[in-house]
């Protein structure tokens, strides 16, 4: 193993994000419209998020998971939130800490050289996603600033979305190196942000940190209640009705978020299937996993209805900038109130 280029050469093209209100996605959707295969699901799920963002009574949820974030579409999900586009969002924890909180720090992602050794890489301390580079030393950097956060709170369980609040504080506060993460707006829109699988990321690292720490001082500590995550979810669902789902790839968020009307339903409560439902996602139906299972089969649980669905079977950043901007320029977005749900969780 002969590593050829320095770090430095390596990190030197910073990948930069789209902006959904720098260019007009509007001629593109109608064009795929009169297309067939992607192009047509892609023009429908388009016309599913307007429909939804036209509907006074619903409220629109965003689920990520995958790398969109480093891949260039953190201002799309940002934005969404900056022009109440969407009212929630619940994502993975990479998703939220490995790339915006991240990003907010002041640290970037970077265009990868294909052609580059893995061996040479992890030589070199970079980490790789596909064709996209982090440097780890900046990512152990993220790493302690969460246990930072995590040692400045009062030493107790704490949902991900509470402790993802105290996160875009503390970047309010000053911090940001960054101005405008998707954390950060999500704080001052009151838009909460559900990590389900929160401690599988850059935060689990400074948390664990922080617990060893204090039990090695015979202290206190702070953790994350996976099971508030799903309670508060589930209130936030009860609370707005009629919702609709734009779902960026699969996981763990996508059902968590799908999961909220089973619950209620549980707990005796009134909970409607959520009305609209886009999934952008390349994974294969064939294996029966839940990151593939189609809206229409959501539907059999109780979960989606399956008159407003769309499955678009694509790449995510290809098509979502695109969905999203025509929703940006289309304007619906204009005519609806902000839901501000983190006001449900004011006591904390």
């Amino acid at each position: 193993m002969t590593t050829t280029n320095t770090k430095g050469e390596l990190l030197s093209r910073t990948v930069e994000h789209v902006d959904i209100a720098a260019y007009d996605a509007r001629p593109v959707i109608e064009a795929m419209r009169k297309m067939s295969f992607s192009s047509r699901d892609t023009a429908r799920a388009a016309d599913i998020l307007n429909m939804a963002l036209a509907d006074e009574t619903c409220s629109v949820w965003l689920t990520l998971a995958g790398s969109t974030s480093a891949g260039g579409c953190m201002h799309v999900w940002r934005d969404m939130l900056k022009y109440g586009m969407a009212d929630a969002v619940v994502a993975t924890g990479a998703a939220i800490i490995d790339m915006d909180f991240f990003e907010a720090l002041g640290f970037h992602h970077y265009q990868a050289d294909a052609a580059v050794d893995d061996r040479d890489l992890r030589a070199l301390y970079i980490d790789r996603i596909y064709d996209t580079y982090i440097d780890e030393e900046e990512l152990q950097a993220c790493d302690h600033a969460i246990k930072e956060v995590a040692d400045s709170l009062q030493p107790r369980p704490y949902s991900s979305r509470e402790f993802i609040h105290e996160l875009g504080r503390w970047l309010a506060s000053g911090k940001a190196r960054k101005p405008g993460s998707l954390i950060e707006t999500a704080f001052h829109e009151g838009a909460p942000i559900f990590c389900p699988a929160f401690t599988d990321s850059s935060a689990g690292f400074g948390l664990v940190k922080h617990q060893v720490e204090r039990i090695k001082a015979g202290q206190p500590y702070l953790s994350i209640d996976a099971v508030a995550d799903f309670r508060e979810l589930t209130d936030v669902k009860i609370a707005a009705g009629t919702t609709g789902l734009f779902m960026v790839g699969g996981g763990v968020p996508k059902n968590f978020a799908q999961d909220t009307v089973v619950c209620a339903e549980i707990l005796g409560l009134e909970a409607d299937m959520h009305k609209y439902a886009v999934q952008i996602t390349v994974a294969d139906v064939r294996d029966g996993a839940c990151s593939s299972s189609t809206l229409k089969e959501a539907c059999s649980w109780g979960k989606v209805d399956v008159t407003w669905e769309q499955m678009v079977f694509a790449e995510a950043t290809t098509v979502a900038p695109l969905i999203v901007s025509d929703a940006y320029h289309r304007g619906a977005w204009k005519n609806r109130s902000k839901r501000r749900w983190a006001k449900l969780f004011d006591r904390d």
